[in-house]
Order: structure tokens, then C-alpha cells, then sequence
């Protein structure tokens, strides 16, 4: 019987990254899934502050060289790669000259949110998938952890979902309490759409603030969970609509069981759906 293959998309990994609620649990959920039994693969955004040298990162020259296209502009995809050796996990890194060298995240030293927040959110979400397809790695299960990851449920089941290594993909979307007062610019859903995509599938993204991003990740995922204790009742209402699986709040001894139960959960219901 072949392994479940889980994909896991997060923009904040510990340690690679201040210690953080999501950092963690996307640090030691992927190890935990793996101790379980299944196969992984892990991918996070290669910021500036992130020392390549302390962490090992090097890159991978047959996954770089690709190009994507935003705005019709050009920009470069290089892949780099660092091992967590406890953990027996590899970290895929996107990285970009023009969106990820600057030595912080997604605020500059004044505090002042980078204006290209949503066209460095279109990069990461497209390159790792576009990376997974050059890996020829075809995932049964995507979680995505934080807000940068929020464009993947739509492109999986939009520009992506007849692709033979998305096709029968489920996606999981995590909810952190990690919101932005900002808002992405006003043509953000023009920078998202792409071929096989209606302008229905962006009606969240018309007004693209920290909940539309949120609300359209929702409405695009299979499977919905609270990462953070704290969950806006609306969207949490939104969440729970009927026929879409929810999974509360979990604490740290639970959380690792609860997810893999959550990930088989959605895959059997799949399976009883195709029979």
C-alpha cells in the first residue's frame, strides 16, 4: 500500500525563523506526520534575515531557472534546500532576488508593510507549485500554514486542477490569528487571475484586506483548521458551512493525531465519494 504523501506550505518554520505559535507546528508537524507513517515534503519562503550559512542552504540547480511571469514582468525561481537532521526533513526554500533578499519579512525597519506583499504572495504560491510539478511529486494531502499561503487552495482547484500531479490533491487550510491591518492592492485579483480561472473565483479577493485573502482560501480548501486559539467567530461560521470538515483548536500534545486523523478523514471520504 503506497504512503499518503502530505505537502506542507508555510511561510514561518521554525528554526529558520523566530519562534511563533505557527512556526512550531509547522517545524514539528511535518516530522510528527512522518513518524506516522507518511511521506513529506516541506516548503517556505527564503527571506533575507534567514542566514544561509548557519542553516546550510544551497541550492538546488535542476529545480531553479524557471521564470514567472507576474504583471507581465519576469522573475526568476530559484529553489534552495536545508535539512533539519534531528527531524530527518528537508526545507525547499522559494527565493527571488527581488522579493526575498531584503533582511526581513513582511515589514520594513519603520514597521511600514511592503507594498509588494501580494505580488511576493502570487510568486511563492505559484513557485511551489510549479516546483512540485518539476519534482514530479504528486501530494494526496496540501496543508497551508499562514496568509502567504493563501492563494494555493485556488490555484489547486482552479488553474492547477487538471494537472496530473495536483488532480487529486485535498487541501487543508490552517487559520492563525496572524492578521495585517493593511490591504493589498486594489488590482490584486487582475495580479491572481490566470488561465482556467472565472472572475466568481475571486469575488473574496475584490477587496483583498487579511479577511478577503482568508475567506477566499476558505472557500477553496477541502478542509478547514484552527491553528490559533483565537478565531474570528464570522470567519469560523464561514469555516464550519455544512459539508466542509472544521477542526477546532488543538493544544500541543494533541494536535499531531488530530491533523493525521483529519488528513485520512478527508482522503476516506474521497475515496467513498469516487466509489
Amino acid at each position: 500500500m503506497k504512503k499518503t504523501k502530505v505537502l506542507y506550505i508555510s511561510h514561518d518554520i521554525y528554526p529558520y525563523m523566530e519562534s511563533s505559535d505557527m512556526g512550531r507546528i509547522s517545524r514539528y508537524l511535518p516530522q510528527g506526520i512522518q513518524e506516522r507513517g507518511k511521506e513529506i515534503r516541506t516548503f517556505m519562503p527564503r527571506f533575507g534575515l534567514i542566514n544561509e550559512r548557519r542553516n546550510q542552504l544551497h541550492e538546488v540547480i535542476r529545480l531553479s531557472g524557471m521564470n514567472l511571469i507576474i504583471e507581465d514582468s519576469d522573475h526568476p525561481l530559484i529553489i534552495k534546500v536545508a535539512s533539519i537532521q534531528s527531524a530527518r526533513m528537508q526545507v525547499y526554500f522559494i527565493d527571488n532576488e527581488e522579493y526575498f533578499q531584503r533582511k526581513a519579512t513582511f515589514r520594513d525597519a519603520k514597521k511600514k508593510f511592503f507594498k509588494d506583499n501580494d505580488d511576493r504572495t502570487v510568486f511563492f504560491c505559484r513557485g511551489v507549485l510549479e516546483t512540485v510539478k518539476k519534482l514530479g511529486w504528486s501530494p494526496d494531502v496540501i496543508h497551508c500554514h499562514g496568509w502567504m499561503t493563501s492563494l494555493v487552495p485556488l490555484l489547486v482547484k482552479t488553474s492547477y486542477k487538471d494537472d496530473p500531479i495536483f488532480r487529486d490533491a485535498k487541501v487543508v487550510y490552517s487559520v492563525y490569528d496572524d492578521q495585517f491591518e493593511e490591504s493589498f492592492s486594489p488590482n490584486y485579483q487582475a495580479k491572481v487571475m490566470m488561465d482556467g480561472m472565472a472572475t466568481a473565483d475571486l469575488k473574496d479577493l475584490k477587496t483583498p484586506t487579511w479577511t478577503g485573502i482568508t475567506l477566499n482560501a476558505i472557500a477553496h480548501s477541502d478542509g478547514v483548521i484552527q491553528g490559533s486559539e483565537v478565531m474570528s467567530p464570522s470567519l469560523a461560521s464561514f469555516a464550519k458551512k455544512p459539508g466542509k470538515p472544521f477542526l477546532g483548536f488543538k493544544n500541543t500534545e494533541e494536535y499531531i493525531d488530530a491533523y493525521n486523523s483529519f488528513y485520512d478523514e478527508l482522503l476516506v471520504e474521497d475515496a467513498v465519494a469516487a466509489g
